[in-house]
């Protein structure tokens, strides 16, 4: 029996290339057009044999979200090393940080940000000793 899971994700963007850039250079993502009608990108995010889901970049449809609103959609948060040198990097790379690094208990440190297509985003490093 199938476990219902995320198995994938979708990234919107008002440029596409922007979007490509920013999520290349930050975590160093595989990003490719994939074939068909409509312009997809497919987004490799790491190795098949280790944990984690891909997904896609595609042109965002109608408004744009605004910073200032409710979040009112999932939030795909990525694993990082160092938190403190992703929100460098988020930040050199044109994204901004919405949320201050916090602590999940026994967890480890979080932060949600926005990329340059101003979806919110999370980073999370593990760490079992938080307290």
């Amino acid at each position: 029996m199938l476990t219902p899971r995320v198995i994938h994700f979708e990234i919107y963007a008002e440029d596409i290339a922007r979007a490509k850039k920013f999520y290349e250079d930050v975590f160093g993502w595989k990003i490719e057009r994939s074939e068909g009608s409509v312009e997809y990108w497919s987004v490799i995010t790491g190795k098949g044999d280790e944990p984690g889901i891909d997904g896609g970049i595609m042109k965002r449809q109608g408004k744009e979200p605004r910073a200032d609103t409710p979040i009112s959609t999932y939030i795909c948060t990525i694993g990082v090393p160092n938190l403190d040198e992703y929100l460098n990097r988020i930040q050199k790379h044109g994204g901004k940080i919405t949320m201050e690094k916090k602590p999940i208990r026994g967890v480890g440190w979080y932060a949600y940000c926005l990329d340059t297509e101003k979806n919110i985003f999370g980073v999370m490093q593990p760490d079992a000793s938080v307290r």
